[in-house]
């Protein structure tokens, strides 16, 4: 399917994928923006280029414009009168737009499959040795208009590996994705990039289109984490060198669920690094850290290269740096993955309720009347606007919130995601400022955690961990898929979500007996930071050195 600018009046439709060795592109754009044909003046020059997933609303003055569908039927044709706040705030910093990304549809995925717009797709390319100045990247061996085999492409994650494979390629600069159960972590993992899912409330979602309301959280991608640590807390920038503020400092007022300035002004008293990107060595950043690993973590279907790279990895930061690791209990974790899969799909019911073709969304013209489509109504449209998985988790949702129900679902799984904060709060060293210190039960601690004292276990300033389970699969696996398997993709993303911590994946090689996306062996899998709420200044900075520490460990072999 061209990636190219499509007309105004164009419907998207379903695309199922069929089977046999098929020639196809990568498919990771759904509109793009025209290059610009004359220099902008010099007060107006972009910094950097930006794409953005199509759940998020955008306004252009170019021709054609630029709809956001969420890669749905149902907004095919929908053009916002307004755009997202996230992206005025990084138009302001000199992002110049490029193009709207696929995804699965309004989000709901982790392979970016269910996609009106077809599947996203990365090539597996041959491995070469990194240069320092492209961190690892490998977008100067992928050209976008080369035609792919099915066989020979792999997964980009999902549910926003339109905005991973952007970046990959080296199209954007920086994207913008929407992490509700680490639908930025999972393909920055897949994709060999860095995905960073900032703390519940920081960044304003006015202008997302809403999947769950409570775990939805815009997310940034990026080929180095410094360019995403510049935006968020603040960098010079331009041919003059001027200051601009981090992202971290602007609210909004449109969106309830955005912290006001005094609330971040409190959440930010006494946590570092919120002054500005200050120039540190790694290892003045690493040394005296302590870093948890959780022991949950360590299941038995993790691929046993990317647990060997995430013992390396911990290895790395204790000898090199004098970090301290050690291993934590989050008991709670092993319910984390069933608590979201009640939550996020009921939200989402109630969500796409107001999807009707009548009041809103693209109605279906084909039925003389939807009453007549088995007696209900609205049934036509939805039926053929919403693609199988959205249509699966509205049934989800409806039913964990019907009356017989939702005490058995809806209601428990609050109150496990209740559990799974506590976890978090009880391992980190840092308060979590919306919350009252808790007391806890020692005995809910797995055995094998030694106490620091009579008061519990030793306390963290980070978790240490994967991002996913596995290296990227084929693409032909991953149609083969069923739900359930496609849902455990989320166990290592889903807990950071549900408690609202800032999080991110940065690229970590892996050895790979397979080569999956890699010729000679080595793969690049996703090693996972998660902090405590608010504390997301000093996670991009750590990331930040963690990544080049692979990038000089893997340049000396």
């Amino acid at each position: 399917m061209s990636t190219r600018g499509r007309p105004r009046g164009l419907r998207l439709r379903h695309v199922c994928s069929s089977t046999g060795q098929q020639r196809r592109l990568l498919n990771h754009f759904i509109s793009k923006v025209p290059e610009p044909t004359e220099p902008s003046p010099p007060s107006t020059s972009s910094r950097f280029t930006l794409a953005v997933k199509d759940n998020i609303a955008t306004t252009t003055t170019t021709t054609p414009s630029h709809p956001t569908t969420c890669a749905s039927p149902f907004l095919s044709t929908y053009h916002s009168p307004f755009e997202a706040t996230i992206v005025t705030q990084l138009r302001a910093r000199g992002a110049r737009l490029v193009g709207k990304t696929n995804l699965d549809e309004f989000g709901m995925g982790s392979h970016s499959t269910h996609s009106a717009a077809g599947a996203v797709s990365q090539p597996r390319t041959p491995s070469s040795p990194p240069q320092p100045d492209q961190n690892q990247t490998r977008h100067n061996n992928i050209n976008e208009d080369d035609e792919y085999n099915d066989l020979s492409l792999l997964s980009a994650g999902g549910s926003s590996g339109g905005s991973a494979v952007a970046v990959l390629t080296g199209q954007a600069d920086v994207a913008l994705g929407t992490d509700t159960g680490g639908s930025v972590r999972l393909p920055a993992a897949y994709c060999g990039v860095v995905g960073y899912k900032p703390s519940y409330g920081m960044l304003s979602r006015f202008g997302v289109v809403p999947y769950a309301n409570s775990l939805d959280t815009v997310g940034l991608l990026a080929r180095r984490a410094a360019t995403l640590q510049e935006l968020m807390i603040g960098g010079r920038g331009g041919k003059d060198g001027e200051r601009f503020q981090g992202l971290w400092r602007e609210g909004d007022l449109r969106d309830p669920t955005c912290l006001s300035a005094a609330a971040r002004a409190r959440c930010a008293k006494g946590r570092e690094g919120y002054d500005g990107v200050a120039e540190r060595k790694d290892g003045d950043v690493l040394r005296g850290l302590k870093f948890g690993l959780p022991l949950e973590y360590n299941i038995e279907e993790l691929d046993p290269g990317i647990r060997d790279a995430w013992a390396e990895a911990a290895r790395t930061l204790q000898d090199r740096f004098g970090a301290r690791v050690v291993p934590v209990s989050l008991p709670s974790t092993r319910h984390a993955l069933a608590a979201y899969y009640v939550i996020a799909p009921a939200e989402a019911s109630s969500n796409l309720a107001k999807y009707d073709g009548i009041r809103y969304g693209t109605r279906d013209t084909e039925v003389a009347s939807d009453a007549a489509a088995g007696g209900v109504l609205y049934a036509a449209s939805r039926g053929k606007g919403f693609g199988d998985e959205v249509k699966r988790r509205i049934l989800l949702g409806s039913y964990t919130l019907s009356s017989e129900a939702m005490d058995n679902y809806f209601i428990k799984a609050q109150r496990v995601r209740r559990l799974v904060r506590r976890d978090f709060n009880r391992v980190f060293a840092l308060d979590n400022p919306l919350h009252e210190p808790e007391t806890f039960d020692l005995a809910d601690l797995d055995e094998s955690i030694a106490l620091e004292d009579k008061w519990g276990p030793e306390e963290v300033d980070f978790l240490l961990c994967p991002t996913a389970p596995t290296l990227a699969p084929k693409l032909d696996d991953v149609m083969n898929q069923n739900s359930v398997d496609a849902y455990m993709n989320d166990v290592f993303t889903v807990p950071a979500s549900l408690a609202g911590l800032p999080a991110i994946s940065i690229p970590m090689p892996a050895a790979s007996g397979k080569a999956t996306n890699g010729g000679d062996g080595v793969a690049t899998a996703g090693l996972q930071l998660i902090g405590q709420y608010w504390d997301d200044a000093r996670l991009l900075a750590v990331a930040d050195a963690v990544s080049r520490t692979f990038d000089s460990t893997t340049l000396a072999r």
